[in-house]
């Protein structure tokens, strides 16, 4: 059950481009800015210590367990009620401020895994960072403006990393009710373009789908009897032979990945079972799941060529991210009060699939992009990435990033103009696909 934590007060309205201090004696007016600023500033040396604690610990998909009771016990600390293992989903939480009736709501996103042998290579850790500097300090901004109505939310996302957790999470009707989902990954200075540029608003991802085939066959052994047995690594080999073979014919912007996830431990047996992934990628999730389908083919092929019999299950796919022009270019606008100069979009999709893209077919939502310093040869899921999201200079980015979120945030509660023209954004996208 998501526990909200209520604010019913009801001042003399102010305007909705700046806000007031609760402090009735001071009457001090104050901009959103300037409340934002404040927040983060309140709470920036507990979260350093939050960033360290996830960075130093690295967790894989659904086994993020210190990320995610350190988060709850940050949360908690400022007074906010959280929800743990939220959804049915261990590693997952929600915390919701809310504030008057009928206003509009924001749900920030917060990644926290890793992977599997080079820690947090894609900077979830700061991912994490920018989502709670993003929520805390819009509901701040919101308690500093009685008269102001409005609603955030921050989800605790877990497995971005294969796992598909935003899937499961809109699934379970985690994202129920929002107007709008905001986040932000980090990635390396030099891939937004001509130098100047420190991140990008509107970086689109492609699909992917991803399907897992087990092989069965006949045990026996390899130097006595061999003619008893069925081989099923023989059929694997067949099918990563097909597979091969088909990327020759696939087009430039399409990629096939396999990772063989069971083989066999010993050579003189005929293994009776195999096991396969294959992921498929393409800029539409058409695309990927035409390709797909196609790898199954050469999947049962291998299986009928060994006398194999295949069984073949499909993952929850990863769609492509939906651009929303007016959210970009809001966030664009905000960061440059912090002296970030940010793409409003790129030219081309990155050749990188997120399950935000699911949660942007849902609703209008943001994936935007910002710079930390990086080697100019290196990008996500490399080692050198996991140095470079481990420093306070990436530490400070994913800060400032917050903030532009929240008040991009804020655009959306307090103009009426800026939610409409993102919901028209998000329908003409849908109309084109």
């Amino acid at each position: 059950m998501t526990i909200i934590e209520t604010v019913d007060t009801k001042p003399p309205p102010v305007e909705a481009n700046t806000v007031s201090t609760s402090s009735i004696a001071s009457q001090t007016i104050i901009t959103p800015v300037q409340a934002i600023d404040e927040a983060t500033a309140q709470i920036e040396p507990a979260l350093y210590t939050v960033n360290r604690t996830i960075y130093d610990h690295p967790e894989l998909c659904y086994e993020e367990v210190t990320a995610h009771d350190t988060i709850v016990a940050f949360l908690r600390s400022l007074g906010h009620a959280v929800t743990e293992h939220a959804y049915d989903i261990s590693t997952s939480f929600e915390a919701v401020f809310e504030q008057g009736t009928g206003g509009r709501e924001v749900v920030f996103n917060a990644e926290y895994d890793a992977l599997p042998g080079i820690g947090h290579a894609c900077g979830h850790n700061l991912i994490a960072i920018s989502g709670l500097v993003a929520y805390f300090s819009l509901c701040s901004a919101l308690k500093a403006s009685p008269a102001a109505n409005g609603r955030v939310r921050i989800l605790g996302t877990p497995a971005e990393e294969g796992g598909a957790g935003k899937v499961k999470l809109l699934n379970a009707g985690a994202y129920k009710g929002a107007d709008v989902c905001l986040m932000a990954h980090p990635s390396s200075s030099s891939t937004h373009g001509p130098p100047e540029f420190t991140g990008t608003a509107g970086f689109a991802t492609i699909a992917r789908t991803a399907v897992v085939a087990d092989f069965y066959g006949v045990p026996a052994h390899a130097g006595g009897n061999p003619w008893d047995g069925v081989n099923a690594l023989d059929a694997l080999v067949s099918a990563y032979t097909s597979v091969a073979m088909l990327r020759q014919q696939i087009r430039p912007e399409q990629r096939i990945h396999v990772c063989i996830l069971h083989a066999p431990k010993v050579g003189n047996v005929i293994p009776p079972h195999t096991r396969v992934q294959f992921a498929t990628r393409s800029p539409t999730y058409g695309g990927a799941q035409a390709l797909q389908d196609k790898v199954i083919k050469c999947l049962e092929g291998g299986a009928l060529a060994t006398g194999c019999t295949v069984k073949c299950e499909e993952e929850l796919p990863y769609l492509d991210t939906r651009l929303n022009p007016t959210l970009n270019e809001r966030y664009v606008a905000n960061m440059a009060r912090y002296g970030e100069h940010i793409r409003v979009a790129a030219d081309e999709p990155m050749s990188a699939s997120t399950d935000m893209g699911n949660v942007t077919y849902v609703m209008p939502g943001l994936h935007a992009f910002f710079g930390i310093p990086c080697p100019d040869d290196v990008s996500g899921h490399h080692p050198s990435f996991t140095a470079a999201a481990g420093t306070d200079e990436a530490f400070a980015s994913a800060v400032r990033c917050g903030k532009g979120l929240a008040l991009t945030g804020w655009d959306v509660m307090m103009d009426d103009k800026v939610m409409e023209r993102a919901k028209v954004d998000f329908e003409k996208d849908k109309m084109m696909r």
